[in-house]
């Protein structure tokens, strides 16, 4: 890297803005971003080559940005192609070869997709961004490729989109098209694809009864339908599907009402939609009325303005071209009451919908997804110090109804047994004597049960006068979880701080106790994107495993203490049919990390495919004990004799049913019967895993895999008992 030189790219054009920033254009990716004069700068120094490390200081002093905003803002730049590190001649060349790789083709076609495979962003002329800077350049933890399907609803989103990632730490690569355009998600693979409203939403509302067989959704969902079909040829991705804004005038006022009326026929489109994404694997709906709802609709949608069914926002307005001002005679308002009825900010539908599908992408692909949520017990579950009051609460219902001053706190808890039927586990942290807690920590016969918390319903408990990040560093350790797989509630401002001090990984929430039961129930961190029975069960199997934990303690040797649980071990084939299992194997694997053996993730449908194919196998374990029925907790997936992943729930590590599962992988070689091979992808968590195929008398094939000798007999259910 230290000879690495840089120069701008041939095709690179820089056109200064009248606020001091600047647009520069890939002519022929037609890349296009909008910068801060201090990326421009940068941009302009590299006209002239340069070597890339001497660069670095002399930016740092012209610019007044630290060495590592600018080698992160210079890396981005060479993705967008617009910084290069070859001559002029190896840069043209490189683009006439990649021009030209499917020769034949119409020339002005093959430009376009050169163009499409590229193009981050949206169409140009729905194309509203805000400057990338230096100061905002970062590197992130996580990163996303993200495929945006729609009209203007959909593309002058795009960047803000982009932003919302930024904001969360997630580095987003948006590209946006046509509804239409369904090929570009063949052409690049996309980590999720969004669908914006489609222009049949037109049709719901033409017409009488009638006219559409009864049922005014019918051609807008056979339109989404047949979309989705295509894309699923193209790409296993996520897709997320918008619903319809409600709107917010009737054409034909009070009296148009009625199932049939305007506005219910879009909500009976929504409903419908919801179905429809219910009936497909990896589709999700996002409610788009009910996030404008929740901000205002009126000012965020201009079907009182312009048109019954657009559905775009009033500032859309606001941006038109002078040029289209030909078709009213250069004639119009004046924009300013629209831009007062905005808010002064007319991009703030962009923001709120960017926020939505973000917390949409945020849930579906498992992004910082939290496992266990660990709560201060005084001031969070109950008011002031229970050693002090005597009681966790003073309530009868002859001092108020449950939704007075106590509702705060009967929320609360509702929430977190909310969040432990998703599958979240629940743990708590609380500076007090264990037994003076333990002692008065119960309700009377009046209080409703079913909403509070008791100490049964933490897998983990620490109740002590020990530092609470120790303690939080011993439930990490006893749980085995990474220490970003948990979020802290605690109502101290100084214990928040101390957490965020030592565990700066530990999310940490609780200084609004007002806000906290909606942080709770809508973070898309703490939502599964499909509810399971594992994941209703979590809590009973991790007390479990760590009764296990204490049992193996006791227990002389490790043969023994197989044997006192009386382990059993059963694999099987699952076909495409097993959708509930499927959807499990799913979760399972995006949620292990420990016994990992790839770290590759597959949709419901990419599983449905493989498990179909002739080829392709998904085979799964299922443990139970004497301390608890475990369910599936294993998984291998096999595709043309190559075990794509193997994993193995961080429950029951140690209980050997991975031999069961190998064994049952290798026993079933398929109708394809190929050789089968696997391999390791070590990552700093899944050491548990990096001995699996040496154990199993695999042998080292090469380039990391390893290959098993051919299977003697088919097996298509293996059962072991251990003990």
């Amino acid at each position: 890297m230290s000879n690495t030189v840089l120069r701008q790219s041939r095709y690179a054009h820089l056109i200064d803005l009248p606020d001091g920033s600047g647009l520069a254009i890939h002519a022929v990716s037609q890349v296009r971003l909008k910068v801060a004069s201090d990326v421009l700068q940068l941009l302009q120094f590299f006209i002239e080559p340069g070597p890339l490390e001497t660069a670095i200081p002399r930016l740092a002093a012209i610019l007044g940005a630290d060495t590592e905003s600018i080698r992160l803002c210079i890396g981005t730049l060479i993705d967008q192609g617009l910084l290069v590190e070859t001559s002029p001649e190896q840069e043209a060349a490189g683009t006439a070869l990649a021009l030209t790789e499917t020769g034949g083709r119409d020339p002005l076609d093959l430009l376009d997709k050169y163009r499409r495979t590229r193009m981050e962003g949206s169409h140009p002329y729905w194309s509203v961004q805000a400057p990338r800077t230096l100061s905002g350049t970062r590197a992130f933890r996580y990163r996303a490729d993200i495929l945006l399907l729609g009209d203007c609803d959909l593309q002058m989103e795009a960047d803000f989109l982009r932003q919302e990632g930024e904001r969360r730490g997630i580095g987003l690569h948006v590209a946006a098209s046509f509804p239409a355009d369904t090929a570009l998600a063949g052409e690049r693979p996309h980590d999720a694809i969004v669908i914006g409203a489609l222009q049949a939403r037109h049709a719901i509302v033409a017409g009488d009864p009638e006219h559409h067989g009864g049922d005014p959704a019918r051609v807008y969902i056979d339109d989404m339908e047949t979309m989705l079909g295509k894309l699923r040829t193209l790409s296993p991705a996520p897709i997320l599907i918008d619903g319809l804004p409600e709107p917010t005038v009737q054409p034909l006022g009070f009296a148009d009402r009625g199932r049939h009326s305007h506005r219910n026929r879009i909500r009976h489109t929504n409903l419908a939609l919801a179905d429809l994404a219910a009936r497909h694997a990896d589709v999700f709906m996002v409610d788009t009325a009910a996030e404008l709802g929740h901000a205002g609709s009126q000012a965020l949608l201009d079907d009182g303005l312009v048109s019954f069914t657009h559905f775009g926002s009033p500032g859309w307005m606001l941006q038109r071209p002078a040029s289209e001002r030909a078709a009213v005679h250069n004639l119009f308002p004046e924009l300013q009451p629209l831009a007062d009825q905005t808010g002064g900010d007319p991009y703030r539908r962009e923001t709120i919908m960017a926020r939505a599908h973000m917390d949409a992408l945020v849930t579906v692909l498992g992004i910082g997804s939290k496992k266990c949520v660990i709560v201060d017990l005084d001031g969070v579950l109950w008011p002031g110090v229970l050693a002090e009051t005597g009681a966790p609460f003073a309530w009868t219902p002859d001092i108020s109804s449950a939704n007075s001053f106590i509702g705060l706190y009967f929320g609360i808890h509702e929430a977190l047994l909310m969040l432990r039927r998703r599958g979240i586990l629940l743990a708590c942290v609380s500076k007090n004597d264990q037994e003076t807690v333990r002692r008065l920590w119960h309700y009377g016969p009046h209080y409703p049960g079913h909403r509070l918390l008791t100490p049964d319903h933490f897998v983990c408990t620490r109740i002590n006068w020990d530092d609470k990040a120790a303690n939080i560093l011993s439930i990490a350790d006893e749980l085995g979880f990474a220490l970003d797989a948990f979020l802290f509630v605690d109502d101290s401002e100084r214990e928040r701080q101390r957490v965020r001090h030592a565990l700066p990984d530990v999310d940490v929430a609780g200084g609004d106790l007002f806000t906290l039961r909606r942080t709770l129930l809508t973070d898309p961190r703490l939502q599964p994107a499909r509810l399971t029975k594992e994941s209703g069960d979590r809590s009973a199997l991790v007390k479990a495993q760590l009764e296990r934990g204490k049992l193996r303690e006791a227990v002389a040797d490790e043969a023994s203490f197989l044997a006192s649980l009386c382990v059993e071990a059963t694999a099987e084939r699952l076909t495409q049919d097993h959708e509930a299992d499927l959807a499990r194997v799913a979760e399972l694997i995006a949620r292990t990390t420990q016994f990992n053996a790839t770290g590759r993730t597959f949709g419901l449908d990419e599983l449905r495919h493989i498990a179909a194919a002739p080829d392709g196998r998904v085979i799964v374990l299922r443990m139970r004990d004497r301390l608890a029925d475990h369910g599936l907790v294993g998984a291998a997936v096999v595709l043309a004799g190559d075990i794509l992943n193997l994993v193995q729930s961080c429950r029951v590590i140690g209980l050997g049913g991975e031999r069961t599962l190998l064994d049952a992988v290798l026993g079933d070689p398929g109708s394809d019967r190929q050789p089968l091979t696997g391999r390791i992808v070590p990552t700093d968590r899944n050491t548990p895993v990096r001995n699996l195929y040496a154990a199993h008398g695999f042998h080292p094939a090469g380039g990391g895999r390893w290959r098993a000798a051919p299977p003697l007999h088919h097996c298509q259910e293996q059962t072991t008992h251990a003990g």
